[in-house]
């Protein structure tokens, strides 16, 4: 049921600015991963450490390859396992976090989330030893719920016609953060004014840009579950002048009303299958590529392997937000699942074989089209599927089984990756895509999409 044209653009508004906010200071962290885990080694050097223990079953399990992983890696292989422990956090999390909003409200279970991620920032901005950091990671992963609510709410305000359009909103949010929010974290990282945590600066900052998100959240975003919000509703058979008496009468038809009944056009446990198996190597693919660059062109360019990872990451970036802010929110959901699977695909194999920047570039190029579409039609393609009363809890566990391929791939794609070489990971992952791609061909199918009410309004 969707809600009233004016209202419904001010809760979009509201929700993408505050998305903005969120992701840019997310992503604040992510280029920081090597310089904080070295600062924390550097700060306790004992061998009982929680870091070096940490640091000596790493070896242990580099040990264990038939060829030599450099020590260099140590880092970035622990900063991944400290990505795979968010991811895992927030797959046990998320269905809760959903099931909770179809209880209580999307907005209440919003801000006590906002609660939680304010605690992990302020964890972090007092986090002078590795423990207090960790902890700050196990906080976060288990309280961030602003992207998988985000998805529930712009399913609670939009009619089926106009959802694609506006889910992929929330995918831009995501590109225009992660082409930004790493580069200003970078920036404040290099202001150093306190010597016990030289990182201090960026996480201020962080923590002023979540607490200004949860005030405005606070003040501005209201209630939008079908059975609890005020907002004034649309329907089929309500003339735009109607009068505001009528509002009430609409939510309690709108619990029991037919397309609540209506049956599954894609079953959400394939749905929730599918999206596993796609960030299962999508993911591993997306954190291999440091290794990458790092292999293929030391030596032998001028530019140092991080500045080529960070210009292939901002041109992804760019390229991300412009299709998803233009061509995908024009095209049906389906549609851009299957040409993100293709894509992803064919960057597999491209990059299980390149051996030049162009080739690179090429392969990122196609990564790009693919972050712009799959996961943002996957979550199109689970709200047909949510009804008004459990929308929170199947796009929780659309996300949890999503988050849950993203903790498991970078350990999987990685051990293959220095186990087996780089042309059979990626030769593998290529195939392990083809097989998504016979699952999205054949498997799924594009809802039927009831025609938009009021259309002057819209």
């Amino acid at each position: 049921m969707a809600i009233a044209g004016a209202q419904r653009k001010q809760v979009l508004k509201v929700l993408m600015i505050s998305l903005l906010l969120d992701l840019i200071s997310f992503t604040f962290i992510l280029p920081l991963f090597p310089s904080l885990l070295s600062f924390y080694r550097a700060q306790d050097p004992s061998p009982n450490s929680l870091l070096n223990r940490i640091f000596h079953y790493l070896n242990a399990y580099k040990n264990s390859f038939a060829r030599p992983i450099d020590s260099r890696y140590d880092i970035v292989l622990l900063g991944g396992a400290l990505g795979s422990l968010f991811s895992l956090l927030q797959a046990f999390a998320a269905p809760v976090i959903g099931h909770l909003s179809d209880k209580y409200g999307r907005r209440r279970a919003l801000l006590v989330a906002m609660v939680g991620n304010i605690l992990s920032v302020t964890l972090w901005v007092s986090a002078t030893d590795f423990r207090t950091f960790l902890a700050s990671r196990v906080v976060g992963g288990l309280s961030e719920a602003n992207v998988q609510l985000a998805n529930a709410i712009v399913a609670d305000v939009t009619d089926e016609a106009h959802r694609g359009a506006s889910m992929a909103l929330v995918g831009a949010c995501f590109s225009v953060a992660f082409t930004f929010g790493p580069l200003l974290g970078a920036g404040l990282s290099t202001i150093d004014i306190v010597t016990a945590n030289p990182f201090i600066v960026a996480a201020i900052v962080s923590l002023a840009l979540i607490a200004l998100e949860t005030f405005y959240l606070w003040a501005c975003l209201p209630e939008t579950h079908p059975r609890l919000t005020t907002l004034k509703q649309e329907t089929a058979n309500e003339e735009p002048d109607s009068s505001k008496g009528k509002s009430s009468s609409v939510k309690k038809e709108s619990a029991s009303s037919t397309p609540a009944q209506k049956p599954h056009t894609n079953n959400p446990a394939i749905l929730n299958v599918i999206h596993f198996l796609f960030l299962l190597p999508f993911s591993g693919l997306e954190f291999s590529l440091p290794f990458l660059t790092t292999t293929l062109y030391a030596g032998t360019t001028t530019a140092s392997p991080a500045a080529l990872n960070g210009r292939l990451l901002s041109l992804m970036g760019l390229i991300a937000s412009l299709l998803q802010g233009t061509l995908v929110r024009r095209l049906p959901p389906l549609i851009t699942v299957r040409a993100g699977v293709v894509a992803c695909a064919l960057s597999f194999f491209c990059l299980a074989r390149i051996s030049s920047v162009s080739g690179l570039y090429a392969a990122g190029a196609l990564l790009a089209v693919t972050s712009a579409t799959v996961v943002t039609g996957l979550n199109s393609l689970g709200s047909f599927e949510a009804r008004d009363a459990n929308r929170g809890a199947v796009m929780g566990r659309l996300r949890g089984w999503g988050q849950a391929g993203r903790a498991t791939g970078p350990i999987l794609f990685c051990s293959l990756f220095w186990w087996a070489g780089r042309e059979t990971a990626y030769m593998v992952g290529g195939a392990g895509m083809c097989i998504v791609a016979v699952g999205v061909f054949g498997f799924l199918k594009s809802p039927v999409v009831q025609p938009a009410v009021h259309a002057k309004t819209q």
